[in-house]
């Protein structure tokens, strides 16, 4: 059996994976990245929030993607039969980046994975990890490619970047229930032939059909627009067996949108994903790091998965080429901690926005511009800013706030 070494194994090519391996190459470590799939493949997690620019452009990948001319997202925009909020990313309380993209997945990915490959990343597509053993300060890691060939990779280090093929979780046995509630979603692309003109037709939307369904409209700009419905597992449940049929009868609530995609076909069968939401007992151990969809994924309300990916993947990589550089790091303090702050503070705004909290906050006329800067920045991944108080006070602001308004509502 062929034996390997390098310093670190990458499980996974998707943007946590390019993100670690590129910042990791850049800086001279021996790396090796397997992927169990064949790149282009669809992936879901088409919407991206700006915090995740600085990772590629930290990771030398950034120019890359920009010849790749994807839809600008400059915010986003909540709606709710006659009443619109919409967030600009450019206002908003914390310093940062002011827009990102909106992308199909297909080849958002394979641009990284091919840009990691063409600057001299090694990496194998089609092989899957089998199992894994941990020996000390070293863990060996049996794979097996294409052809049914058996390797060995032994690495000073893992980071699990696999996404929903959660193989450390899995191999481990660290799962643990999500405190999310339990949703599904059903989602497809259309060619947008009745797309408007302009500004409007660029935006990304998220129309509230009840107070926990909603439909996501993210227009690409290669023509194609991504629609899908998210909620509650029993009301996804309760649509049509036929997907297609389904999916088609949510579009039918929306006033918003349903001249605009009247008649208008499925570019291939609506894909459905039940009980998405998964959690971990741990984010890192002696030798690995779990980061992306492969640790905690939550709801794709605030597009806030591939920005954990690309978080947790670099912090990754910074914090062992310290290790390797003989400093001593503490991995609960340093990842597990940070990591959870931003995973917490998300995770309240999720929940808040499934009771309708957050909801309340969105919608109440007049706006509180002061307000809407400081949710705008969390909703533009800045969920480690402690200087804004709805990063800071996170599990009750959003509460509160809402509770007064409803009371003078009430009162008027």
């Amino acid at each position: 059996m062929l034996k390997e070494n390098v310093d670190v194994l990458i499980i996974g090519a998707g943007p946590s994976g390019c993100v670690a391996a590129g910042y990791l190459h850049k800086n001279n470590a021996s790396i090796k990245v397997v992927e169990k799939s064949l790149f282009p493949r669809f992936v879901i997690g088409e919407s991206l929030i700006p915090r995740s620019m600085e990772h590629y452009e930290e990771a030398g990948l950034l120019d890359s993607l920009k010849e790749k001319n994807f839809e600008k997202k400059f915010g986003a925009r909540f709606i709710r039969g006659e009443e619109v909020c919409l967030f600009d990313f450019s206002d908003k309380f914390s310093e940062g980046w002011d827009w990102t993209w909106q992308v199909p997945r297909a080849d958002f990915d394979n641009t990284l994975a091919q840009e990691i490959v063409r600057k001299g990343v090694d990496v194998e597509f089609e092989t899957e990890v089998l199992d894994v053993k941990f020996e000390g300060t070293n863990s060996k890691t049996l794979v097996k490619d294409k052809d049914g060939n058996l390797k060995e990779i032994s690495a000073k280090f893992i980071i699990d970047s696999s996404g929903y093929g959660r193989v450390l979780p899995r191999i481990l046995k660290l799962d643990a229930p999500s405190s999310i509630p339990e949703n599904s979603s059903m989602f497809a692309h259309v060619k947008d032939v009745n797309r408007p003109e302009g500004r409007e037709g660029t935006l990304i939307s998220f129309d509230i059909l009840e107070t926990k369904v909603w439909l996501w409209v993210i227009p690409f700009s290669d023509g194609n627009t991504s629609i899908g419905v998210v909620g509650p597992t029993s009301y996804i449940n309760s649509l049509s067996e036929d997907k297609t049929e389904a999916l088609k009868s949510v579009i039918q609530k929306s006033d918003f949108y349903r001249d605009r995609f009247e008649g208008v076909d499925f570019l291939f069968e609506p894909h459905k994903i039940e009980n998405y939401s998964c959690s971990v007992t741990q984010l890192c151990g002696p030798g690995f790091t779990l980061t992306g969809n492969s640790s905690e994924f939550l709801d794709p309300v605030f597009s806030s998965g591939v920005c954990f990916a690309t978080e947790s993947g670099m912090l990754s990589a910074k914090l062992f080429l310290r290790e390797l550089n003989g400093e001593k790091v503490d991995w609960d303090k340093e990842y597990t901690e940070y990591m959870r702050r931003g995973v917490n503070v998300f995770a309240t705004y999720v929940k808040e926005w499934y009771t309708g909290n957050l909801q309340t906050l969105f919608f109440h006329r007049p706006e509180n511009p002061d307000v809407k800067r400081k949710i705008c920045a969390v909703l533009a991944g800045y969920v480690w800013d402690e200087e804004n108080p709805f990063v800071k006070k996170h599990d009750n602001v959003i509460r509160n706030m809402a509770h007064i308004l409803n009371n003078e509502k009430s009162a008027q």
